[in-house]
């Protein structure tokens, strides 16, 4: 059989060349390539504009925003936090000497299910660490009333939020503070990037000393920073994709609907359906495969994808609390974690982005429907 065109699982949203070879010529005529310049004071003011958010700090990464919103906040002691996510969500609370403790997922969202969040505060508990998985909203009132009532801090990890709103208003506002990711497989990107959203002025000056040594001013460090600044280059790339990211997530949104369409008659196939209130952006579109009424595990079916160049991503698998690193935990035990584990182990991410073609979606939906290509 002739070997198809690879169907890729995500696709980065890349903005005009010419338009970011205008914008790179500027960089360089002013020859100020890092260090809070035009471009990025431009796309902290543009995001927090297009996110409806008050707040907003730039990163290089997803990952050092949740380092750094645990240290801004003095997180110690435990964190209560879920096992279905990528790693990143975990070894932020590892990196600043903080024990996760993970809870059981609610399994018609995948986000951290809020009644198992008081039976795992202890004495030493401190911070809530949930996860907008999928860029599905987590229950951000309930958690809020468990956090006051025990005196707890909220950081989200909203790495697949971008642009998510609930009622009119932004998930992103939720907590104490939010994480976002900018890496290139994201809904949008700045090639690798990430940022913090935060409520005030006060809270922004400090993380803006922390990811910058902890600088003050030429001569005055206020706190051990780190250096997590984002340059000039990912911004103005920002700028230019944050003018197409409404057609994009219009794109992947007529992807999901044709993906529901071929596939809700499907014995043995499920999926999320829109959250109602709920303005989604479609960053990924998870399937989860029922063998017995399938009549073919989830590993069977992603390899024969991947046979017919049909590239899907068992996402989040493996569990993060059965890696060595937190294995140990007595929180990670399997029979704790009932509903991760069958969601782990059931579950594929499709291909989901706003380059795939009419013919992409049929050639995948119709792997999964004829299971033999």
């Amino acid at each position: 059989m002739e070997k198809q065109d690879i169907i890729t699982v995500t696709s980065p949203l890349l903005p005009d060349i010419e338009e970011f070879k205008t914008l790179l010529e500027k960089i360089w005529d002013s020859r100020w390539i890092t260090n809070n310049g035009t471009f990025h004071q431009e796309l902290e003011t543009a995001l927090c504009e297009y996110l409806k958010v008050p707040y907003i700090s730039l990163f290089t990464n997803g990952t050092l925003p949740l380092i750094t919103a645990l240290q801004a906040m003095r997180i110690t002691g435990e964190v209560i936090t879920t096992p279905y996510s990528f790693v990143a969500t975990t070894h932020s609370l590892w990196w600043n000497g903080i024990k996760p403790v993970f809870v059981d997922i609610d399994p018609a969202t995948g986000n951290m299910d809020p009644e198992r969040i008081e039976a795992a505060i202890t004495p030493r508990t401190t911070a809530l660490m949930p996860v907008h998985v999928y860029g599905k909203p987590c229950d951000t009132v309930r958690i809020k009333e468990i956090a006051d009532r025990y005196g707890l801090k909220v950081i989200y990890d909203a790495a697949h939020a971008f642009g998510v709103e609930v009622g009119g208003e932004s998930v992103l506002n939720a907590g104490d503070m939010s994480t976002l990711s900018f890496h290139a497989t994201k809904v949008y990107n700045t090639i690798e990037g990430g940022a913090l959203v935060m409520h005030d002025a006060q809270t922004k000056q400090k993380i803006d000393y922390l990811k910058n040594f902890g600088f003050a001013d030429e001569t005055e460090v206020v706190a051990p920073g780190i250096n997590s600044k984002m340059d000039e280059v990912r911004s103005a790339y920002g700028l230019l994709a944050l003018k197409q990211v409404d057609s994009a997530i219009e794109s992947r949104r007529s992807v999901a609907v044709r993906y529901r369409e071929a596939l809700r008659n499907v014995e043995g196939i499920s999926f999320f359906d829109d959250m109602p209130g709920v303005k989604h952006n479609y960053s990924y579109f998870p399937i989860f495969v029922d063998k017995e009424k399938y009549g073919m595990t989830r590993d069977q079916l992603y390899f024969m994808m991947r046979d017919h160049n049909v590239m899907g991503r068992r996402y989040f698998y493996p569990l993060i609390s059965s890696f060595s690193t937190y294995r140990g935990l007595e929180s990670a035990d399997p029979l704790k974690l009932p509903n991760a584990v069958k969601m782990a182990d059931s579950v594929i991410c499709l291909p989901m982005h706003h380059g795939l073609s009419e013919e992409d979606i049929d050639r995948t939906v119709q792997l999964i429907i004829s299971k033999n290509g």
